[in-house]
C-alpha cells in the first residue's frame, strides 16, 4: 500500500518506519526516487500550454521561456510569485483551481504514454529497491497520471511538494521521501529533469541523475551526478556503481 504524507501528518510516524534495514545493511543503494513531470510523463508542454492560457485569460500574456524558470516549483509558490510580479487580481487559490481543472481535462483526453524507458526502469527496480515519487504537482494530478499509466502499484511511497513546508529547490520533499522509504539520504538516487529538482536532491545529500528532456526547456542540470539523454541509459547495474555497497567500499 502506498504511504502518503498529509499536511497534518504525525511526526512520530517517521521514526516508526523500518523497512528491511537488517537485510540491506550492506547495500548502500536502497531507494530510488522519481520526479514525475518531465520524467515519468512528458507533461511540461501541457503545463506551459495551460499556464499561458490562464495568464492570457487574465489579460497578462506570459512566455514559455519565462515559465521555464518555474519548472520544478509547486503551484502555490509559482503562482504566488507570478501574481505578485504582475499584480493579478484573483487569489492564488482561484488561479490554481482554474489551472488544475484544465490540466486534468487535457490529461484525461490525451493519448499520452509514459516517457520511453520509464516502465522498464520501474520494472527493473521493483522488488529489489524501494521506489518513491516526489513531485511538485498537486496530489490529485500525480494520482491521475499514475492511474492513467497504470503505474501506481510500483511505488512504495508518493508525496506532493504541497505536503511539505518548503517545495523544491528546498530539500524537504526528498528528506521526507527518504525517511518514509526507510533509507538515509546517501542511500537514495533521484531522477530529475529540472534545475530546482536537482538542487533539492543535492541539498538533501542524495545522488542525482539529471534527465535532459528538451520539452522541459533550458534546464541547468550541471549539479547532477550523472546526466542522461534517455531513460533507457539508466540500468540497475549502472545505478549500483553510482552508490557502491558498503562491502565494496570496505
Amino acid at each position: 500500500m502506498i504511504k502518503s504524507i498529509q499536511t497534518n501528518f504525525v511526526e512520530d510516524r517517521f521514526h516508526a518506519i523500518e523497512i528491511g534495514k537488517g537485510e540491506r545493511e550492506n547495500d548502500m543503494f536502497t531507494a530510488f526516487i522519481f520526479d514525475m513531470d518531465g520524467v515519468i510523463i512528458d507533461s511540461e508542454p501541457l503545463h506551459f500550454k495551460v499556464d499561458m492560457e490562464v495568464m492570457g485569460g487574465l489579460g497578462v500574456p506570459i512566455t514559455k521561456e519565462e515559465l521555464e524558470g518555474y519548472v520544478g516549483m509547486t503551484n502555490p509558490e509559482m503562482w504566488t510569485r507570478i501574481r505578485l510580479k504582475y499584480g493579478l487580481t484573483p487569489s492564488v487559490e482561484d488561479i490554481i483551481e482554474l489551472q488544475l481543472k484544465r490540466k486534468l481535462a487535457y490529461l484525461e483526453a490525451s493519448d499520452d504514454r509514459p516517457i520511453e524507458g520509464i516502465t522498464e526502469l520501474l520494472h527493473s527496480l521493483h522488488g529489489t529497491k524501494r521506489i518513491g515519487l516526489a513531485s511538485s504537482s498537486p496530489r490529485v494530478f500525480i494520482e491521475a497520471v499514475l492511474n492513467k499509466f497504470d503505474l501506481l502499484s510500483y511505488f512504495d511511497f508518493v508525496i506532493s511538494g504541497e505536503e511539505v513546508d518548503h517545495g523544491k529547490p528546498a530539500p524537504d520533499i526528498y528528506l521526507k521521501a527518504a525517511e518514509m522509504l526507510g533509507a538515509s539520504p546517501d542511500q537514495c538516487i533521484v531522477l530529475e529533469d529540472a534545475r530546482h529538482g536537482v538542487a533539492a536532491a543535492k541539498a538533501a545529500g542524495m545522488t542525482c541523475i539529471g534527465f535532459q528532456n528538451a520539452n522541459s526547456g533550458e534546464q541547468d542540470l550541471s549539479k547532477a551526478d550523472w546526466i542522461v539523454g534517455s531513460i533507457r541509459q539508466i540500468r540497475l547495474e549502472e545505478l549500483e556503481r553510482l552508490i557502491p555497497s558498503a562491502e565494496a567500499g570496505a
